[in-house]
């Protein structure tokens, strides 16, 4: 994990009309092609990665391949 820039933008991954600090997650776009990744109700853990990988997660929820995480559970 690559330490994060202390001058990052953070961008909130929220409902528009979301109170409160969440639990949310928070993204912010670095130099050298890096995504960091943060929890509001812990900021100072930032998970790192490569926009590529970024690029083919977010292609991943769109497509619904994650979709499973998010039902209900049955039993």
């Amino acid at each position: 994990m690559a330490d994060a820039p202390a001058d990052l933008t953070w961008t909130r991954a929220a409902p528009e009309d979301a109170q409160g600090p969440g639990p949310w997650i928070e993204i912010a776009f670095g130099p050298g092609k890096l995504v960091h990744l943060r929890e509001t109700g812990d900021p100072s853990t930032v998970v790192t990665t490569t926009v590529e990988k970024w690029e083919a997660f977010a292609k991943g929820v769109v497509a619904g391949e994650f979709d499973h995480f998010a039902e209900a559970d049955a039993g």
